[in-house]
């Protein structure tokens, strides 16, 4: 994808603002790695206050989430989705998918080599971007009916905005890509004719920010005031993400501000089952009829369902906990803790090799955090499934209630960042002020040589059409840590030269970069591509200008280009003379 600029000359009309329209209907959909959720509001649905949908396909009882789950026949049509899907049965040829959000993961996005050997594979013939595709779908679908079903005739869906959820540790590619899946799944479409903005509907938002604006309001758990300070460790199935807020205002003027760059890893609870299995399949060994998938499956579920969330650390190191095999007709072998038909497992040896390793991992992560900030912590504000854990939140007061007055879980922890993102469409304002770019921003450009360049890198310099000496450095449009403004624009000027009117396209490579420093030259450090801008110039007045009279020398144009970062998502505007001119689409590497 690229961008063309217009071919009428007046400028682009500054679009409306997402948070025009008060009495829109906002729905709001987590896309977990393990468990999803969809809410929804609007100021003429009960008195303008967050709704969930409840009630699912395959069960007679309520769920606030729904397994991320998809069951595909051998020809990989859907069979079921969500709870239907994680609870059938085996089925000749059919293939169960889940955890397929991780593949969208940075370092997996990156290079293939590094997708968790641990993840199931794939269904023949499917990417992980598929399943995505399917499982919101399926979801969306859904949701619009159970919408209709609880609201009635207020529920227009063609126009409402939607708020689509994405880990902290994402970048931009992920991000558009879930953007992408989304708008194919029908998230948002046209419902008009001269809608042209349709896509514009929907908004990508991080799980933390999502998280932060549910938690802000909810001044009985965490007793904060204007000025105070709170970080938010997002403990789901997959990621766990962590981001630190100034609280700015509060009830209904809320708004917080972000203070510093967030984080996150995939160390969620689907690790703790994950660990869990090749425990299983360590002790095991010498068994394998317990190992087959069924079996597995049966021990994962009987671990993840029960054991996980009542686990209490130390306390339990001289407890038992049974496990119950799915066939019993092997011999027993008391070594492994195989006895009678059961898989007994002592409590300490559950401690060291499923959940210490992955709870440290978390601790670092947030410790990592602090660290980031040069204020007061007043508050750490657990959300997420994962901060369901006795043992997680126990750790985690052990660590860090010396140096933090309120540590704390909301009692809807694993709903926070689904209904904070409804919450925040609701607001039709921006709650969040400000954001802190996590990475930094540049393109490597050719300016004019200086005397720098001429001592550091000679080789660098070459002479361009004009017969201007110019080297290859980097240009920085945001660094990391940047404090930016919601919203705010970031211009660079640029200036291209034509050797023939021809030569209309311009073209320029986005690169990312993880470290602190400021680097001049390509050379310096690690840079990631992450996009590429192609845009023509043909439709700008000066190009033009200069393209009916050419000269032999040829011609320069100048036109600003701006960035845009949001909470997770990257955009990009042609700017001429103070004016817009088009929005930059971004081809993504793919």
């Amino acid at each position: 994808m690229s961008f063309t600029a217009r071919r009428s000359s007046p400028p682009m009309v500054p679009q409306q603002s997402a948070f025009a329209d008060e009495r829109k209907l906002s729905v709001s959909i987590d896309f977990g790695t393990t468990f999803s959720g969809v809410a929804y509001g609007s100021s003429r649905i009960a008195a303008g206050k967050v709704q969930q949908i409840l009630n699912w396909p395959g069960s007679f009882e309520t769920f606030r989430k729904i397994p991320t789950c998809l069951l595909y026949d051998q020809n990989g049509q859907i069979l079921a989705w969500g709870i239907e899907a994680k609870n059938a049965g085996p089925i000749p040829g059919a293939i169960k998918c889940e955890w397929f959000k991780l593949f969208l993961e940075p370092k997996a996005l990156r290079d293939e080599a590094d997708v968790d050997p641990r993840l199931p594979a794939l269904p023949p013939g499917k990417r992980a971007i598929d399943l995505i595709v399917d499982f919101l779908t399926c979801l969306w679908d859904y949701a619009k009916q159970q919408i209709t079903r609880e609201i009635g005739a207020v529920a227009d869906l063609d126009t409402a905005d939607v708020w689509l959820t994405v880990p902290a540790a994402w970048d931009a590619t992920g991000c558009q890509m879930m953007r992408d899946a989304a708008i194919t799944a029908g998230l948002v479409r046209s419902a008009m004719p001269g809608d042209n903005e349709w896509r514009e509907r929907l908004h990508i938002i991080s799980e933390p920010e999502a998280a932060a604006v549910h938690c802000a309001a909810m001044t009985d758990v965490h007793k904060l005031a204007p000025n105070q300070n709170f970080m938010i460790c997002d403990a789901g199935g997959g990621t766990v993400d962590l981001a630190v807020y100034k609280v700015m205002g509060m009830l209904a003027n809320l708004e917080i501000a972000e203070l510093c760059a967030r984080s996150g890893a995939n160390c969620g609870s689907l690790f703790l089952d994950l660990r869990f299995r090749e425990l299983m399949k360590t002790l095991l060994a010498d068994h394998p009829v317990h190992l087959d998938r069924v079996s597995l499956a049966n021990f994962m579920e009987n671990f993840s369902e029960t054991e996980k969330l009542r686990y209490m650390g130390e306390e339990d190191d001289d407890k038992m906990f049974h496990f119950t095999c799915f066939n019993v007709e092997d011999p027993d072998d008391p070594a492994v803790g195989l006895i009678n038909g059961e898989v007994t497992i002592p409590g300490n040896l559950l401690r060291r090799e499923v959940f210490d390793p992955v709870v440290n991992e978390v601790l670092e992560l947030i410790e990592a955090q602090t660290k980031k900030v040069d204020q007061r912590l007043d508050a750490l504000l657990l959300v997420g499934g994962f901060s369901a854990s006795e043992y997680l939140f126990r750790k985690v007061q052990e660590h860090f209630q010396a140096r933090i007055r309120v540590i704390a879980r909301p009692s809807d922890c694993d709903t926070a960042t689904l209904r904070g993102a409804a919450q925040y469409g609701l607001a039709r304002r921006p709650l969040v002020s400000s954001v802190v770019a996590p990475r930094s921003y540049m393109l490597k450009v050719k300016l004019p040589a200086e005397p720098e360049d001429w001592l550091k890198r000679p080789g660098y310099i070459r002479e361009n059409d004009a017969g201007v000496a110019i080297c290859e450095n980097r240009q920085y449009l945001v660094a990391k840590g940047a404090i930016l403004r919601k919203g705010q624009r970031l211009k660079t000027m640029f200036c291209k030269f034509s050797q023939t009117p021809s030569d209309r396209m311009f073209v320029a490579v986005l690169y990312t970069s993880d470290s602190d420093k400021i680097m001049r030259y390509t050379d310096e450090g690690e840079i990631m591509e992450l996009c590429q801008w192609t845009i023509d110039l043909g439709a700008l007045p000066s190009f033009q200008r200069h393209a009916s009279a050419p000269t032999p020398d040829g011609f320069y144009t100048e036109f600003e280009l701006g960035l845009e970062l949001d909470s997770a998502e990257v955009r990009g505007v042609l700017i001429y003379q103070g004016q817009d001119w088009g929005r930059v689409v971004f081809d993504y590497r793919s």
